[in-house]
């Protein structure tokens, strides 16, 4: 892993694979040989469509959400704020060349990430994908977020509008 964003990031946000999403634990395994931080998103328990980001590590006991999606216990786990990460990678059902992202629909990220819109800051966002679930376009309305970069099973995509 030597794309430069990785090498300088301290604090990484992945996700476990749920429903065919591209498998971002190789990676995660990488950051932790690197010394990094890798969290995982999990639901806040009191605001909605809002997530929390847990320390994730090795050694982390996973249970499922109400979702059925598994997250670490974050009450027994160190939480960073969203705006403290430096790299979120995001599943993707859907991209485009533009940065658009089609999730599976709760705008969880969106409004975790709704401080981050129309910035070049960090988190810098990156989608991972199946290169085959590329569209053409994507209509993007006002509360999405688009992405830094995706990164796909054939390729590294770097959004045309960075």
């Amino acid at each position: 892993m030597k794309v430069p964003k990785f090498l300088r990031a301290q604090h990484v946000a992945v996700y476990i694979p749920n429903d065919g999403e591209l498998n971002p634990i190789p990676i995660a395994q990488q950051l932790w040989k690197m010394g990094k931080q890798c969290y995982l998103p999990v639901l806040h328990p009191t605001q909605e469509r809002q997530l929390w980001f847990v320390e994730y590590t090795p050694e982390s006991i996973l249970t499922p959400n109400r979702f059925g999606i598994l997250e670490p216990d974050r009450r027994q786990s160190h939480k960073i704020a969203a705006q403290l990460l430096d790299i979120v990678l995001l599943p993707l059902v859907g991209f485009d060349r533009k940065g658009g992202r089609l999730g599976m629909g709760g705008g969880f990220y969106d409004t975790t990430f709704a401080f981050h819109k129309g910035k070049k800051t960090k988190p810098h966002l990156i989608g991972l994908a199946h290169a085959s679930q590329e569209v053409e376009h994507l209509e993007m309305a006002d509360w999405d977020i688009p992405l830094y970069r995706v990164i796909t099973d054939k390729e590294v995509i770097l959004i045309s509008n960075d």
